[in-house]
């Protein structure tokens, strides 16, 4: 689990390695091109590695909760003490995600899509479902992705004489679908109407009329059945009577969900969208998740490779020091090449590398500072 997290967090570390500048510098090599694309998110409808990678973080937060409440119940806490906690938990969660967001406004930028903020907004649901059965569950994620999915679809098309001007799309942007699956089109879905009303009761530089990329605060709804899938995945991991029993059952399971999705998706019901995160992505990306879990807990567990997993093992015991680390120094650490080593230090290789030179520098010692908390047994939890 620490490996599969650790591979997720570096993915999202490893941004700095800025992949659509190497890319435009070699605009006719196809291994640059591919990499550009695994690093960015899909325009709408699809999938990219780097799509995977807050589904991903969200599915761990459901394995690890599992482990977490028997924790609890050995230290004898009672449900009143492990509600507070639970609350306090989902709070910090939002609050750091609208820091981390407002750390270059001039003001509070109250927002609420972040990965944080979207795990710490479902949280308190999810801890709730862990005192469930496993039939409860599975029923709450059908009842969540069903009714999240009529919402969209009840919810009007854009009609003749729509304002487009508000969307930050044109009618004709091409990756606009047709039929019952334009519900789920950017920024003219009920996801982005509810934004224009809950967003402005907030303090705003200006009127929120949408957000460049699609993502919404609804999203922490089917965000939440991400994270149901993980607890589900959590307490089969907990108690596998073998190996092979939760290998086989992980694997069904991701062939079963990317079924279901993919079927969604071509019938057009609904799409496979991340940005809005529609009931076919929860599945879709469950799939991946689930099939990613199996591998790792192979690879790590059952093959004995942990010494081959350690550089990852470390960043995933830390994920929260992670993320926090990747949203903060990065810029701090360039400068400071720039200023006491050379200003132009990442020119080693040319103009075209310069990204991978500094993004690999950054890299390395945000792991070294990740490493040394580790070394000192210095874990950030929430």
């Amino acid at each position: 689990m620490d490996a599969y997290r650790g591979f997720v967090m570096f993915l999202m570390m490893a941004e700095v390695l800025r992949f659509s500048q190497v890319a435009e510098s070699f605009p006719e090599s196809w291994f640059w091109a591919f990499l550009d694309f695994q690093q960015s998110h899909v325009p709408w409808v699809g999938c990219s590695l780097h799509d995977l990678i807050q589904p991903s973080f969200s599915f761990l937060v459901g394995v690890a909760l599992p482990y977490s409440m028997a924790g609890r119940v050995s230290r004898n806490e009672s449900n009143s003490v492990m509600w507070l906690q639970t609350l306090r938990r989902s709070l910090i969660l939002v609050l750091l995600g609208i820091f981390l967001r407002s750390m270059h406004a001039s003001q509070t930028n109250f927002t609420f899509e972040d990965t944080l903020t979207q795990i710490g907004l479902g949280y308190p649901i999810l801890f709730a479902l862990g005192f469930s059965t496993q039939r409860i569950q599975w029923s709450a994620l059908a009842v969540i992705l069903f009714l999240y999915g009529l919402a969209f679809a009840l919810y009007p098309l854009p009609g003749p004489y729509f304002d487009w001007s508000e969307t930050g799309i044109t009618a004709d942007w091409e990756h606009n679908l047709k039929g019952f699956a334009a519900h789920w089109n950017n920024n003219t879905n009920l996801a982005w109407a509810f934004d224009r009303w809950f967003l402005n009761l907030f303090p705003r530089e200006k009127p929120f009329h949408f957000n460049g990329g699609g993502y919404s605060t609804l999203s922490f709804i089917p965000t939440l059945g991400t994270m149901i899938l993980g607890l589900i995945a959590g307490k089969w991991l907990k108690s596998a009577p073998s190996s092979q029993w939760l290998i086989k059952r992980l694997v069904i399971t991701s062939a079963v969900l990317f079924v279901v999705s993919v079927a969604l998706n071509l019938s057009g019901i609904n799409p496979i969208v991340k940005r809005i995160w529609t009931p076919a992505w929860t599945l879709f990306s469950g799939g991946w998740c689930f099939l990613l879990l199996a591998v790792f807990y192979f690879l790590v567990d059952i093959k004995q490779n942990k010494s081959v997993f350690f550089p990852l093992i470390v960043i995933g015991t830390n994920s929260i020091a992670a993320y926090i680390l990747a949203h903060t120094i990065d810029s701090f650490i360039d400068q400071s090449f720039r200023i006491h080593i050379s200003q132009h230090y990442d020119l080693i290789f040319g103009e075209g590398l310069r990204s991978l030179v500094s993004g690999a520098i950054i890299l390395l010692i945000e792991w070294w500072i990740l490493y040394w908390m580790y070394k000192k047994k210095l874990f950030i939890r929430i």
